[in-house]
């Protein structure tokens, strides 16, 4: 049989395209063509395929051989395309029978001697094939656990490329050595929270409300203060206030993470909410993602559906910091590039520290701040007003004075975590009809229709905008920070108490009640 077809897939972001893999074998000089766009460490699979096939005991046509990859217009990128190539080509060389490979996606690196080595991006892979009509796939022995996470598709790990010939032609499969692991250079982004409960932090009520406002509706926060204040501990202790992500919530995260290289051989669902937490020297491409040729996802595709924890965030480049600003509001970042635009999810929430100045004593009770007024105000802007309007929760956190619990012991993880969880599905409920979940992504003009204020907290928050101390952007932020305390309290809509405290937490004024709040044109005065 002069002409056989394998198929496997590619990615483009986290978007899969079944690729047609083509073998024709014809009269002429030996040589073998490559053909459909190939990048340079596709283009060696010509010879990795001519090696792995000789060293598996198999014959190598030595005549004119082209393979054709289609779409022809689609750029094709990465070794995992060589399993795939190799069957075609014994299947066009009579060696297998053709029909068995028309029914399962091939992917896999293969080495000189035959074995297969594992690539990045097998659940994503996966996924693709099975919403394409594969009910089978061959993948490497060592990709085979995140193979597995998809439903609906039999998996096949295989060790060599003789164990592949074996499964097509229905023969006992030979036994191979285990493959080796190849070490893993994880991306130092990838934080590991350790086993912390909030029943740790002693005071800092203002703080705790704040993380538990925003993990209960999803909003962005921005902490500062002195260092040694608390900052990084009540932000590591957000994420396991956060609920587990539903089934599809998980498929993509773990699709995500597996193409960015961050799970491990025996791979299970990433369940919870992931926390990546980039240090502040991280460059733009590492946080947005990129790479040449076909672009990778970075540490804020990483982080979708959890925590991006910026610590020391005027440290930042402020151009890396402001990238953040288009997915802060879309949920998902493009990178673009001259071989292929790619898409990935960002939807996560980020959470901001920072100094209150570089030696960080200013706005301190006791401290005494040693920098210039032009060395504080250049620090104060390295995060950008833009960025600052987009975070719905700005608190100031101190030191907490020692006995301020007074023998109370603090709220634990578990008991916020109730509470939030009792908040979000609320919020489920009355957005059921929408298709959105979390008050932070409802848009505002669906707000203003559907979801309205009181009158008196609508005057309230009208009146802060004359004043100029709202923007048309934190105006609609306040009513989706209004709407989550008052499912925090279990309230059927925010009163004007509740609005008063989500302009408060926005504002980074103090938390006092409504009652102890001087009129607004008074204040102005």
């Amino acid at each position: 049989m002069p002409l056989a077809q394998a198929w496997s897939v590619a990615l483009v972001g986290l978007e899969g395209h079944l690729v047609e893999i083509e073998a024709d074998i014809a009269q002429g000089l030996p040589k073998t063509t490559l053909i459909g766009l190939p990048d340079a460490s596709l283009s060696e699979a010509r010879d990795r395929v001519r090696a792995a096939v000789v060293n598996s005991g198999e014959r190598f046509p030595d005549r004119k051989v082209t393979i054709g990859l289609s779409p022809a217009t689609l750029p094709k990128t990465g070794s995992h395309y060589d399993v795939a190539i190799a069957c075609a080509l014994l299947a066009a060389a009579g060696v297998v029978e053709g029909p068995r490979l028309r029914h399962a996606a091939m992917i896999g690196e293969l080495g000189l001697d035959g074995r297969i080595r594992e690539v990045r991006g097998a659940l994503a892979m996966t996924l693709a094939a099975s919403r394409s009509g594969f009910e089978r796939i061959v993948v490497p022995e060592l990709n085979a656990g995140e193979a597995r996470l998809v439903p609906g598709i039999a998996v096949y790990g295989v060790r060599s490329l003789r164990q592949v010939l074996a499964i097509l032609r229905g023969t006992e499969i030979p036994d191979e050595d285990p493959p080796r692991a190849e070490p893993r250079l994880l991306s130092e982004s990838l934080t590991r929270v350790p086993e912390v409960d909030l029943d740790d932090v002693l005071g800092q009520h203002e703080g705790r409300r704040a993380i538990e406002a925003a993990a209960a509706g999803g909003h962005h926060l921005y902490l500062h203060g002195p260092p040694g204040s608390g900052k990084t501990m009540l932000a590591e202790r957000l994420a396991g206030l956060l609920p587990d992500l539903s089934t599809d919530d998980s498929l993509e995260v773990s699709a995500v993470h597996s193409l960015a290289g961050l799970l491990t051989g025996d791979a299970e669902l990433v369940v919870r909410p992931p926390f990546i937490a980039p240090h502040h020297t991280a460059s733009l491409s590492s946080l947005v993602g990129g790479g040449s040729g076909m672009p990778r996802p970075g540490a804020i595709s990483c982080a979708h559906r959890g925590i991006l924890f910026i610590d020391e965030a005027p440290e930042m480049h402020p151009l890396t910091l402001d990238t953040l600003r288009q997915p802060l509001e879309s949920g998902f970042i493009e990178v673009h590039r001259a071989a292929a635009v790619a898409k990935f999810p960002a939807r996560f929430m980020l959470v901001l520290a920072a100094n209150p100045c570089p030696c960080g004593q200013a706005g301190t009770p006791y401290g005494i701040c040693s920098c210039t007024p032009q060395v504080l105000h250049r620090y104060r802007q390295r995060i950008s007003g833009p960025i600052k309007d987009r975070i719905d929760i700005q608190r100031q956190i101190l030191p907490a004075a020692r006995g301020s619990q007074d023998g109370v012991q603090p709220e634990s993880t578990a008991v916020v975590a109730e509470r939030v969880k009792a908040a979000r599905d609320r919020q489920t409920h009355r957005y059921r009809d929408t298709g959105w979940l979390l008050n932070s992504q409802v848009p505002g003009p669906l707000l203003r229709r559907q979801f309205q204020l009181d009158s008196a907290s609508q005057r309230m928050l009208e009146d802060l905008y004359t004043e100029g101390r709202l923007t048309a952007r934190g105006f609609d932020r306040v009513v989706r920070l209004a709407w989550t305390l008052a499912d925090l309290e279990g309230t059927a809509r925010p009163t004007a108490e509740l609005t008063h405290q989500a302009y408060q937490l926005r504002s980074g004024e103090p938390l006092t009640p409504l009652a102890d709040h001087k009129p607004i044109r008074e204040n102005a005065s």
